[in-house]
């Protein structure tokens, strides 16, 4: 299994120097690094090829996530935002693949966060989001993109909450390139067992974000590790598990992610850095032995 972290724990706006965070986490003994698709969007081509270069250089894997927000929705059921969904879906894609990323997971089926002071008909936004995900999948596959989509809580989202939902959405979907993406964070608020919820993706899940509890980094909360750790030996899994704690209040990543305190008691990066290097040895030891 390879370890990653997010880019984002560092920061406060969904972006930032990729090209410097590869070396960062690299020294940190980290085999991934995370970055924000978005963010990837806004990059002219001679930033990714510097970026893509340099985690080759490292031997740094890269991964993506990404949260499509509401007027590039592909599950609306107004015909145009579905077709400006598809057209990120298309940029990004195409995006990823110059940058050398054969993954994206999150959001990438509906809008995120949702808000629900709009209604909404759950079987029809089930739907209509297979229908456009079976597309972005012939489209992602053209390009060696493996679209995850990722299980969020419901105060995130109302769509697919939990693992055994998002086994059927991915069987609905009926892609090779469609995995599941499990989260440590939103299954300890949806699910009854993690162990149990890890086993029930399978051969499914194709991604997994480590945080604990609080959204602190792991080991600093009371996440069930090891039980998490033998629903992964248990499904014999040996893609990234990458971790994505959030810490810092402030920005638009500390708003839509809901930090309302500080989290890291005022932790500058270079106990950033010891934090997250310590809670690395701690996941090791736990999905290692």
């Amino acid at each position: 299994m390879e370890f990653g972290t997010y880019f984002a724990y560092w920061e406060q706006e969904w972006r930032g120097d990729y090209f410097a965070y590869c070396r960062k986490v690299k020294n940190l003994g980290f085999d991934i690094l995370e970055i924000s698709a978005a963010g990837l969007l806004e990059m002219d081509i001679a930033e990714i090829d510097r970026m893509r270069k340099e985690a080759e250089n490292l031997s740094l894997g890269l991964t993506a996530g990404i949260g499509f927000p509401a007027d590039h929705d592909p599950s609306s059921a107004d015909s145009e935002t579905r077709r400006r969904g598809m057209d990120l879906m298309r940029r990004m894609v195409l995006r990823l693949e110059k940058a050398g990323i054969t993954k994206v997971g999150g959001v990438i089926f509906a809008s995120w966060p949702y808000d629900y002071q709009k209604p909404f008909d759950k079987p029809a936004v089930w739907a209509r989001s297979v229908e456009s995900m079976r597309k972005a999948a012939d489209l992602a596959k053209d390009h060696g993109v493996v679209l995850m989509m990722e299980v969020v809580n419901r105060f995130e989202h109302f769509l697919v909450n939990s693992a055994e939902e998002c086994v059927r959405f991915v069987k609905d979907i009926g892609k090779p390139n469609v995995k599941v993406m499990l989260d440590t964070f939103h299954m300890n608020i949806e699910e009854d067992h993690l162990g149990d919820a890890i086993r029930t993706a399978g051969p499914l899940l194709g991604h997994l974000h480590l945080g604990e509890c609080n959204r602190k980094v792991p080991g600093q909360g009371h996440m069930p590790w090891d039980d998490i750790a033998k629903g992964l030996r248990d499904i014999n899994y040996q893609a990234a598990a990458v971790m994505e704690p959030f810490v810092r209040m402030g920005g638009t990543v500390g708003q839509e992610i809901k930090v309302w305190r500080d989290l890291s008691k005022g932790a500058d990066t270079e106990r950033l850095d010891a934090d997250i290097k310590e809670a690395l040895r701690f996941v090791r030891g736990k999905f290692n032995h």
